[in-house]
């Protein structure tokens, strides 16, 4: 399939404003590209329910969380979302995902968590998933408190966000605690061993004029992971978890034009061999990040409604 007209419109006009590529600043410069880039593509004025910011105890200090409730919220507790925003683990923000998350949590009717992990270079591995299994035990632990279910919660994320809910429910399953009942991963990033000459054809047919680069990618990993790390860790790569079996049920979604598309594929491949139930879901004319575009690509709204309904019909089975 070509790629979505909107989306060539939207990588034309980023090509036209000349600023150069979030690999080749500073990662605090990054982050206010990113900032400044979602204020003008992502779907605005999402109506919602309800927006609570809050601080836990979190891996290395304070946490923040942001709490959505839905628009017409049905009544009693209801169910959890705990999501983790993408951007390599170096950029990204509870702001940067705020439409996506209100979007999920009125699809889905479910209170969304939305967490503000540490980032690398500041905090490198494995900062981002100690801090992911902390803000997911601490809302299993508080549910009531904040209005939600805890045996219906589910872990979902985008890119690196995805990569932390995949771990998240493997550690969780690893270690006997409570675990989420599903999972929500939107193209995650799943494989960080993974070399375009020898692994993931995606990597290299994308791998340049679709926003996510390998060069950037590198970038992320140089940040993220310290000198010396293996990086077949399964806190790093869970597609190279050697027991895949027990885990919840998945939801994945994977863009054409995305250097990680294959890797997508392949963990949903994976999954359904080791026995759990997984719905793999092609976008084939979208590039990386396209969720957070929805103010320029309709393609990206309407993800994230499928999403929310694969996750609504999740919470109800």
């Amino acid at each position: 399939m070509t790629l979505d007209p909107q989306i060539r419109a939207l990588l034309d006009q980023m090509a036209a404003m000349g600023a150069p590529k979030i690999h080749h600043v500073a990662p605090a410069i990054a982050r206010q590209m990113m900032e400044t880039m979602i204020q003008l593509v992502d779907a605005r004025d999402v109506p919602i329910g309800k927006v609570e910011d809050r601080t836990i105890p979190g891996g290395g200090g304070s946490l923040a969380l942001r709490l959505y409730t839905p628009v017409a919220a049905p009544g009693g507790l209801l169910p959890i979302l705990v999501f983790f925003h993408g951007g390599g683990f170096v950029i990204g923000s509870l702001q940067s995902h705020d439409a996506p998350c209100r979007q999920l949590a009125n699809s889905a009717k479910c209170l969304v968590v939305s967490v503000a992990y540490r980032l690398a270079p500041e905090a490198p591995f494995p900062a981002a998933v100690d801090d992911a299994l902390a803000a997911t035990q601490w809302v299993f632990d508080h549910a009531a408190e904040i209005g939600g279910d805890a045996t219906r919660l589910a872990v979902g994320g985008d890119s690196a966000g995805g990569n932390l809910a995949t771990v998240v429910a493997q550690q969780a399953r690893d270690a006997g605690r409570p675990a989420p009942m599903f999972q929500v991963l939107l193209y995650p990033a799943v494989d960080l061993t993974a070399a375009p000459d020898r692994d993931f054809r995606s990597r290299l047919a994308n791998a340049n004029g679709y926003f996510l680069e390998l060069d950037m990618m590198a970038w992320f990993l140089q940040h993220y992971v310290p000198a010396g790390t293996d990086a077949a860790d399964p806190r790093l790569s869970p597609l190279r978890h050697p027991r895949l079996g027990g885990l919840p049920p998945a939801y994945i979604a994977v863009a054409g034009y995305d250097p990680l598309h294959d890797e997508g594929v392949a963990y949903a491949a994976a999954l359904e061999a080791a026995g759990v139930p997984v719905a793999l879901v092609e976008y084939p004319g979208q590039i990386h990040g396209f969720i957070s575009f929805g103010g320029a690509v309709a393609a990206g709204r309407r993800a994230l409604e499928a999403a929310g309904a694969a996750l609504k019909s999740a919470f109800a089975a």
